[in-house]
């Protein structure tokens, strides 16, 4: 038998549709869920979000987020020049979305907020926290190891 054009664009037509069907194959295997559910809306309000970022980086004290190991908890040191702060925290883990918790912001007299480690599973974290005081909105994300 005689190799010739023929049996040349039969073997490309064929690595082709092989090729086509392992690629159809291992794309059903991948997870195609989002990491957000309303990924279009807060897409639409990333201006608002980045005038909260503008005013978190204009106070002279940032938030601090800090994992206390030795009390088993995370605190949140809000910044004493914007007075008493309300809003959301967001415990949000990337690997799976049933993980995340929301917390409403408590703080102490100290100007401190305290979220034990047993409300958290260990792991990577990302701290977003979205927070109001004195008429300005303040964004500040952070990550944490558990």
């Amino acid at each position: 038998m005689k190799f010739h054009w023929g049996w040349g664009i039969a073997i490309v037509y064929t690595t082709f549709v092989v090729v086509m069907v392992a690629l159809v194959i291992k794309s059903k295997s991948v997870d195609h869920t989002l990491v957000a559910d309303d990924y279009y809306a807060q897409d639409l309000a990333y201006q608002q979000h980045y005038e909260k970022l503008a005013n978190a980086a204009s106070l002279k004290h940032n938030l601090s987020i800090l994992a206390d190991r030795q009390k088993g908890e995370v605190i949140l040191d809000f910044p004493d020049e914007v007075g008493t702060p309300s809003g959301k925290v967001l415990f949000f883990r990337p690997s799976d979305k049933r993980l995340d918790k929301t917390f409403d912001i408590r703080v102490d007299a100290s100007g401190k907020m305290r979220v034990p480690f047993d409300a958290l599973a260990a792991g990577f974290w990302r701290v977003k926290v979205d927070w109001q005081a004195d008429g300005k909105e303040y964004y500040t994300e952070t990550t944490l190891i558990l």
